[in-house]
């Protein structure tokens, strides 16, 4: 097969979908492998990495594009990339298309292959391609947080951390997952008061074991949720409904309560924000204010730190890509894992809670292959 990877072109975003090592297996599987020029600068690989490692450089994306079966990279198309989406290409990237109505359209009407990494689930629910960058976006939430907080970055100037004679500050963290569990271990190591909201009770039974008692849960409800967050110095939204959008847990209401100078970060923004008051932002443009509270809802997060964050990624995407290579689509998809990341096959929309999301028609992919 031949496998491609392009420089992404979301704004600011430097990660990229193939390593030179991960080229450099796939060649040793007896693929080719070609990468746009330059893809890989913005996480530290440099072009004569890739050749060293056996790939082979183009100088443009549609060329990338045009040549491959397969592109694996890091984010949904961006609009000018729509025109190099052919039919039958298979498309290995993180879609959220619950959150991308126009993404969806284009890949269907292309007929692309799209397999997103964030739907491939395995038995126990978890979520292997998405894990290293809600790990990635948990803990940074809680920095950047702590940096608009800060009175020149126009927050209220509080230290999460307290000092000693002054309490720390309050930070409220929605959702039980492995974004907020992360969220939770920054929040907890800078020495805050942290509180986990959350709907499953054997989880928070959990959390309150392995975290000693030193972070506070509350059962999900917007009761608790109101209480939480009208105190909160920072909110972190981690929810998380596999492939769907994700509910409004907070309202402007509760927002407009909050302390003026409060930051909200909203880590499910991918999947259209978990805060009513939400809207995509850009590491260019982060942050907008409602109500005199600042909201933080970057949809790369991870992003920023491309260095650590391609490598957490291309660990966990690599095995996958790899199956798909060596196998072909139709047998690949006997994992039950990779056969949920297909999105879109052949004109068809192949995942219900994207075609729940906008009212289209789901077909089962197994009548399809």
């Amino acid at each position: 097969m031949i496998v491609g990877t392009v420089k992404e072109i979301k704004v600011l975003e430097n990660r990229v979908g193939v390593t030179p090592m991960g080229a450099k297996a796939m060649v040793d599987h007896g693929h080719k492998v070609i990468v746009e020029t330059k893809a890989g600068v913005g996480s530290g690989f440099s072009d004569e990495m890739y050749e060293r490692a056996g790939a082979r450089l183009l100088p443009k994306a549609s060329d990338v594009y045009g040549s491959s079966d397969m592109v694996v990279k890091v984010k949904e198309p961006q609009k000018s990339e729509f025109n190099y989406l052919k039919k039958g290409l298979i498309l290995f990237t993180y879609l959220h298309l619950a959150a991308e109505k126009e993404v969806t359209e284009i890949l269907l009407k292309n007929k692309v292959i799209g397999l997103a990494y964030e739907t491939v689930e395995l038995g126990d629910l978890s979520l292997p391609l998405l894990t290293p960058m809600s790990e990635v976006a948990g803990r940074m939430a809680v920095t950047m947080g702590q940096y608009y907080l800060t009175k020149p970055a126009g927050g209220m100037g509080r230290l999460l951390s307290g000092v000693p004679g002054v309490l720390p500050g309050n930070v409220v963290i929605l959702g039980s997952g492995v974004v907020s569990i992360n969220a939770a271990k920054m929040a907890m190591g800078l020495g805050a008061d942290v509180t986990i909201i959350g709907r499953n009770l054997q989880t928070l039974r959990y959390l309150d074991d392995v975290f000693s008692g030193r972070i506070k849960t509350l059962a999900s409800n917007s009761y608790n949720i109101e209480n939480a967050v009208v105190e909160a110095d920072l909110v972190v939204g981690g929810v998380l409904i596999t492939g769907a959008k994700a509910p409004k847990l907070v309202t402007r209401a509760m927002i407009s309560k909050m302390r003026k100078g409060s930051v909200m970060v909203d880590v499910a923004i991918d999947q259209g924000g978990c805060f009513e008051t939400s809207r995509p932002t850009s590491h260019a443009n982060p942050i907008y204010e409602v109500d005199g509270i600042i909201h933080y809802c970057v949809t790369n997060m991870p992003g920023a730190v491309p260095m650590t964050s391609t490598l957490g990624l291309t660990n966990a995407t690599l095995p996958y890509a790899l199956a798909i290579a060596d196998k072909g689509l139709e047998k690949a998809t006997k994992d039950e894992a990779l056969y949920k990341g297909v999105n879109t096959f052949n004109g068809k929309l192949t995942y219900e809670p994207v075609a729940e999301a906008f009212g289209m028609k789901f077909t089962e992919l197994k009548k399809l292959l």
